[in-house]
């Protein structure tokens, strides 16, 4: 799966974002943490909470698109799953189709940058095929929404989203014709819709375990899989081989880059609302003025409800409270809070590493 991630910003409006003009504090250069991320009332970067909030559009997406369907996955299910405004949805793209759009690029990244990695490490073709269609299959399996949305949903999401299609299976293609150049002389040369015939019958039987039940497993399906793949280009007797060749022991791994760090709590995420978290976590024990000044928030009354509101979901805890008689705040991130605040800078960390690791 030869493929790269397209602008993430292609199809948006043409308006400015939040957060592209940055204050002169940010372009002379704010404070930083130990983890790179700036610190202080100008610290963190909008265009960070905007990337958590279209991460969180696009996983949205491809969650309601596996469940409804992408024909009826409507824009207030999206932000409603988001935990979103259709305001912030409308800053970050067109319409519906250009969402999911975008959450098909960014499905095929994830898969591409798995399926390159296991590809690249093999020499011989047969084995770059195992290794990458093994890789794919784990895909689908620890992945099954952006699966569906590549495999299933894409057929129904309009014409853009098939021309996409056929861009990643133009890849496809190209990636299992390379057999030619390994076919042993017995071998009678392969017909010229081999390897869509090959790619055809591969995501045919994927198509078929996604829409019945998304859980069944994939991986036991490698040698029948390889058996198809191999038999044009190195014969029966390298296919038979195949058949009952077993497949390696796979670790699962849980991908951060799909992951919502937000799940699950009733609340929407804002560029405040991360301001906050990311404040507390650098600086335990920090006051509301404290708080209020590093988060860039000038209304007093403003950052207390927040506070209220994220103790009330249980992310932050007052450990001012019952100190003598006027004595500050001291704010600290519980463990739901601590766990939320690493989430985000994982996930925005990944997002980043996956974007530098497509691309080369």
């Amino acid at each position: 799966m030869l493929v790269s991630t397209r602008d993430t910003n292609a199809g948006a409006r043409g308006k400015a974002r939040p957060g592209e003009a940055r204050s002169s504090r940010e372009r002379k250069g704010a404070p930083h943490g130990a983890d790179g991320l700036p610190r202080g009332a100008e610290g963190l970067p909008r265009e960070h909470v905007t990337e958590i909030q279209r991460v969180r559009i696009l996983a949205a997406m491809a969650d309601v698109a596996a469940e409804r369907g992408a024909g009826a996955a409507s824009v207030a299910h999206i932000v409603a799953r988001a935990g979103v405004s259709r305001r912030t949805f409308y800053d970050l793209f067109e319409d519906r189709e250009d969402c999911f759009l975008a959450a098909f690029d960014e499905a095929v990244a994830q898969a591409a940058r798995t399926v390159l990695s296991a590809y690249g490490e093999e020499v011989k073709w047969r084995e770059r095929i195992r290794a990458g269609l093994l890789a794919l299959l784990v895909f689908c399996e620890e992945q099954p929404s952006l699966a569906r949305l590549c495999v299933v949903e894409a057929l129904a999401a309009g014409p853009r989203a098939l021309e996409r299609r056929a861009e990643v299976l133009d890849q496809l293609l190209w990636a299992v014709e390379e057999g030619r150049s390994e076919r042993p002389s017995r071998v009678p040369e392969p017909p010229p819709l081999a390897a869509e015939g090959a790619v055809g019958a591969v995501l045919s039987v994927i198509h078929r375990r996604l829409i019945a039940s998304g859980s069944e497993p994939l991986t036991p399906l490698l040698g029948e899989l390889m058996s198809a793949m191999v038999l044009p280009y190195l014969g029966a007797q390298a296919a038979q081989k195949e058949l009952h060749r077993p497949a390696p022991q796979i670790k699962k791994r849980k991908n951060h880059a799909h992951h919502d760090p937000l799940e699950g709590l009733d609340m929407r995420i804002t560029y405040r609302t991360v301001r906050v978290l990311m404040t507390i976590g650098s600086g335990p024990g920090a006051s509301n003025r404290k708080i209020a000044g590093d988060a860039g928030i000038s209304d007093q009354g403003q950052v207390s409800k927040l506070l209220t509101r994220l103790e009330s979901l249980g992310l932050v805890r007052n450990d001012g409270v019952g100190h003598a008689k006027g004595a500050p705040n001291a704010w600290v991130l519980t463990p739901r809070g601590l766990e939320v605040e690493s989430a985000i800078r994982v996930q925005t960390a990944s997002r980043q590493e996956l974007r530098v690791g497509v691309a080369r």
